[in-house]
């Protein structure tokens, strides 16, 4: 007797007919779907979409020292990449300068290492900061990492109307899945709502949040998972903001949403389709927008780090384009490609130079940007955008009743989603259930690995050397007086930017502020499950 044929499934384990037809869709699907550019947003943020201006190709880099990095980002320039995005080191990321005995081994290994705005002023150097969109990826040390950029951008001579980008500054999913966060979850809102308050006053074009599924996903959520828990940060936010007294309408139109593109094709792109609508609904129904461009959710695509492998890292530029395909499809507003080298190292100048040529031939070379939306009106494809979203408002709902996402990371069931899901998977690619080419089948036994990139072992010494110097050449009666000025204003509840910016300008260190944010608030130690 043959056995029960193995049910077929989304990689969100979404069970899959053999064919769809119009029985397949729900009824007013026109409804559903609108316009490209109106809401609900299904279809894409923007009216013209790609047809007008391709996505931005932002390549996320960083490394060493700031010359490093700024060395770096002028070759991706050269090469056609259209804007920037940053990797800090983790010393920068925790709050740490690199002089600091706790993390002298980290110092540029991951990313830039940035202790003062000089530093900052030497990754830009030569780069019209007025001229470039530059996303951050930093949370814990948001708030010092952007006053640290606009003090650098006043001292090109930038006109902040102009200054543009987004800062990650996304501190909820660092307690549900990165972990890099420093104070605890009150304090840490405190600093986000102070970001999202001064940007919306001061930066037009700068995006003070870029609410973040990504890491969940890269931590081993599934992509039904890392929407739902998406929009439940997007509500804990924006209910802080609101709490703060900010106007919906002030703030919305500049969140922006930071998404993983993984390998299954047809959901990857309905989840974002799905993800828009729901974002639509929220903002126009829950928060009641007066304004279309506050339900309008746009959305960085970074492709997946978890997904590419060490063993044959040749097949992750075949990855790699599957997911950049995908984010095209979904209608991404950025993407960023993996270098098929990343499961190994650092990218090397070719291995990234070749991630950004898959996106300039996706662009230019496959047709996929000539029409809007081009897979709207596919019978799967609005089957499982129904699917997804459908099943993501039940999740959305099981943390409302949970007492919202804030309550629940406290209790750590989030965290416990994310770690059954990530399970889940390995023990499928374990028994060989989920097929992972190269690894668990198709395997060979060439172990060469292609040419590898090397972070200078001298630069973070070079970096200890002008943090010497800078700290010996300022006025520490300045710096004194503008940190006891932050401190007063951290302890009085106003907005912390104006007096960040202001120590960055006389001289203070990352490391400095962040000490006195802790003096102020403490520091988080997450709870232990034993």
């Amino acid at each position: 007797m043959s056995s029960e044929p193995r049910a077929v499934v989304t990689d969100s384990g979404i069970p899959l007919d053999p064919v769809y037809d119009a029985a397949s869709v729900a009824a007013d699907l026109a409804g559903r779907l609108g316009r490209p550019g109106e809401p609900p947003f299904t279809r894409g943020p923007y009216r013209t979409m790609y047809r007008e201006r391709l996505w931005s190709m932002r390549q996320y880099a960083g490394y060493g020292s700031a010359d490093d990095t700024n060395a770096r980002f002028r070759y991706l320039l050269d090469q056609g990449q259209t804007a920037l995005s940053v990797a800090f080191d983790l010393p920068t990321q925790l709050g740490y300068d690199s002089d600091d005995e706790l993390v002298l081994s980290e110092v540029g290994r991951v990313g830039v290492a940035i202790d003062s705005v000089e530093d900052m002023e030497a990754v830009f150097a030569g780069l019209p900061i007025d001229q470039l969109s530059v996303n951050f990826t930093i949370n814990g040390t948001a708030p010092i990492i952007l006053a640290f950029y606009l003090v650098a951008a006043e001292r090109q001579g930038a006109d902040m109307a102009q200054v543009a980008g987004t800062l990650q500054n996304d501190i909820l999913k660092e307690f549900l899945a990165r972990k890099t966060f420093i104070f605890p979850p009150d304090h840490s809102i405190r600093l986000v709502a102070d970001v999202v308050e001064y940007c919306s006053e001061h930066l037009p074009r700068f995006n003070g949040i870029s609410i973040t599924g990504y890491h969940a996903r890269e931590a081993g959520c599934d992509a039904i998972q890392e929407i739902g828990l998406t929009m439940a940060s997007a509500i804990a936010y924006t209910e802080a903001f609101l709490a703060r007294g900010l106007e919906f309408d002030a703030f919305a139109p500049r969140l922006s949403f930071h998404f993983s593109s993984q390998l299954d094709l047809f959901e990857e792109a309905s989840k974002v389709r799905a993800a828009r609508r729901m974002w639509s609904s929220l903002a126009l129904e829950r928060f009641g927008a007066q304004k279309e461009t506050s339900a309008r959710l746009r959305f960085f695509s970074g492709c997946s780090g978890a997904t590419l492998t060490a063993q044959q890292p040749l097949n992750n530029v075949v990855r790699s384009t599957l997911q950049c395909l995908a984010a095209v499809l979904g209608g991404a507003q950025s993407i960023h490609v993996m270098g098929y080298d990343e499961a190994l190292e650092i990218p090397t100048e070719e291995s990234v130079r070749l991630a950004l040529r898959t996106q300039q031939i996706i662009a230019h070379e496959s047709g996929v940007a000539k029409v809007i939306d081009p897979l709207a009106g596919s019978y799967f494809v609005e089957h499982l955008t129904d699917e997804i979203e459908a099943r993501a408002w039940e999740l959305v709902r099981r943390v409302e009743e949970g007492g919202g996402l804030v309550e629940l990371l406290a209790q750590g069931v989030p965290q416990r989603w994310v770690a059954e899901s990530a399970y889940r998977y390995e023990q499928e690619v374990r028994s060989g259930e989920r097929v992972k080419v190269g690894v668990n089948k198709y395997v060979d036994d060439d172990g060469v690995a292609p040419p590898l990139f090397e972070v200078d072992a001298a630069s973070a010494a070079r970096q200890r050397e002008r943090l010497a110097a800078r700290l010996a050449g300022r006025d520490g009666a300045a710096v004194a007086a503008a940190l006891a000025t932050l401190r007063t204003a951290l302890v009085d509840g106003t907005n912390s930017m104006p007096h960040i910016m202001q120590a960055g300008r006389v001289g203070a260190t990352l490391g400095e502020i962040a000490d006195t944010m802790r003096e102020v608030f403490g520091v988080y130690r997450e709870p232990q499950p034993w």
